[in-house]
């Protein structure tokens, strides 16, 4: 599989939109098909874009795209993707995380608004809402959508953030709310992409557009904040000087512009701590409202003093920069080569400091990068969380996971009916969606329980990886497959096609044929 990866490179493809690749036998037969009555398990992590593609393999009466018909899988997700679907989780939620800020805001009955477009509406709903969909009372969330039609934004870096701003700005203008939440996406979407002046572009369009806010903000005498969910684009190049289309390690800005105090023009004399993290926001935001934090919201305050004469409930504005990581140095970093004189003067006049937003910090394992999923849980938690791939790593470090009833299930039902067992998911080391590891350790129970026919269908995309990462990742997978004695590669493809998570059923079919009817270039 992997050199035919590379020839797939060689013809201009890259790993975040291969198109599918099929191992077929020596008739050219695809071999490995998920087939009626088979075992599948999808070990991917995180979970808002695994939804699409398990639907239409197990949801009775899927009709978004021709289909095989049922399939009657056994289908086992890490995870829980949806409650609607009907499958075996691996690890369950270990409850709701209660008393976030929205859930407090709509206690305390003030109105909140969030403004996001499509490509991140689950990150200012599902994963702020403490991994959610439940709507508090007095939210509302508007959501623009982001441009169709496009295999990669760097065609459009500006991505829909003018229509953000504008709804941003005319609810700010309304003042029916008491707090206003915007995320602007492009830095974070076109800062996985290889090419630096759309991303030049990203972040200027960002720019002009937080300026907006800013203004709108300042007429209407709100308290505004701006931060970040993770790093990305600050830190470009590796120190050998390839591209780093990733998320990165380095902390995140944090500026409060206090408009709420007359004639200060959002300087406000506030002095902010200086060792905070992501989920020091939120019991930031209810103080600024007025509104006691609850109990469970262990993180603390980011401003240790302010003016005794500011207003006792201002109305307050959040923006989140996604992917607007803080680096002094400018060698590689994307941020600083771009022009961003509102941002420069926010950061100018206005007190601010430094958010650490990645590893431990935001539930993850130590030295790891930050991410969306886990930036915007903390951002809303205000306590750590630990996340998903934390819980599964110590399963398989205490011997748990090998344990595991859904996965035992799984394997028995391939053994007992003599059936295939499909293990699905992610290739990578890095990705928040998951990791390879997961897959050895379920490569290792399969022989463990003595399967024979076991097929991986891999998904690749550069993310925080070398170019080309992709074939090294599948060839890792092959390795592990030839020592253990179990498993083969039978399809390739980039993430672009089967994690979708704004109804493209296009990208979603294609997927779905190249995994079911092995539809894809074929390699024997």
């Amino acid at each position: 599989m992997g050199d035919a990866i590379r020839r797939a490179y060689r013809s201009g493809q890259e790993d975040e939109a291969l198109t599918p690749i099929v191992r077929v036998d020596g008739r050219g037969k695809p071999r490995g098909r998920i087939g009626t009555g088979e075992a599948v398990i999808f070990y991917d992590l995180r979970g808002e874009r695994e939804v699409e593609i398990s639907r239409s393999l197990v949801e009775p009466g899927f009709s978004r795209f021709p289909t095989a018909g049922p399939l009657g899988l056994h289908f086992v997700t890490m995870i829980e993707y949806d409650p609607s679907l009907p499958v075996k989780v691996a690890f369950p939620k270990e409850g709701r995380v209660r008393d976030t800020l929205a859930e407090t805001v709509g206690r305390a009955g003030m109105r909140l608004l969030k403004v996001a477009e499509s490509e991140k509406a689950a990150h200012i709903g599902f994963f702020m809402n403490g991994k959610s969909d439940e709507v508090f009372p007095g939210e509302e969330k508007r959501i623009v959508p982001s441009p169709e039609g496009l295999v990669n934004y760097d065609t459009a870096p500006e991505m829909s953030a003018g229509r953000v701003a504008d709804e941003v700005a005319s609810a700010i203008a309304a003042g029916k709310h008491d707090l206003v939440i915007a995320n602007f996406a492009n830095v974070d979407v076109v800062g996985h992409i290889e090419n630096r002046a759309a991303i030049i572009a990203a972040v200027e369009a960002v720019d002009r557009e937080l300026g907006r806010v800013v203004d709108a903000a300042e007429a209407a005498g709100a308290a505004l904040l701006v931060t970040a969910d993770h790093g990305t684009v600050e830190e470009w190049l590796y120190p050998d000087g390839q591209v780093n289309t990733g998320h990165t390690r380095n902390p995140v800005p944090f500026i409060l512009a206090d408009f709420s105090l007359a004639g200060s023009g959002g300087g406000g004399g506030a002095r902010l701590r200086e060792d905070g993290e992501l989920a020091d926001v939120a019991p930031t935001v209810l103080s600024l409202l007025g509104v006691a934090p609850p109990p469970a919201m262990t993180a603390r305050n980011l401003v240790v003093s302010s003016p005794s004469s500011r207003p006792k409930r201002p109305k307050v504005v959040l923006v989140i920069l996604d992917g607007w990581g803080w680096r002094s140095e400018t060698e590689g970093n994307l941020i600083a080569a771009a022009r961003t004189p509102r941002f420069d003067d926010l950061w100018a006049r206005c007190p601010h400091t430094t958010l650490r937003a990645s590893g431990e910090a935001v539930g993850l394992p130590p030295g790891t990068v930050g991410n969306s999923e886990a930036g915007h849980l903390h951002l809303g938690a205000g306590r750590r969380i630990l996340l998903d791939r934390v819980r599964v790593d110590a399963a398989v470090a205490d011997g748990s996971f090998f344990e595991n009833e859904a996965f035992l299930g799984a394997m028995a039902h391939a053994r007992e009916s003599k059936k295939a067992l499909h293990l699905m998911g992610i290739v990578s080391h890095y990705s928040s969606h998951g990791t390879i590891r997961h897959l050895f350790a379920l490569l290792d129970l399969a022989r463990r329980a003595g399967l024979e026919d076991v097929f991986v269908h891999g998904f690749i995309g550069r993310r925080g990886e070398k170019p080309e990462s992709g074939a090294v990742y599948v060839e890792k997978v092959e390795a592990k497959c030839r020592e253990l004695g179990v498993g083969m590669v039978v399809t390739v493809m980039g993430r672009y096609w089967p994690l979708d998570r704004e109804e493209n059923w296009d990208r979603v079919e294609r997927a779905y044929r190249a995994l079911v009817f092995g539809e894809g270039t074929p390699v024997s």
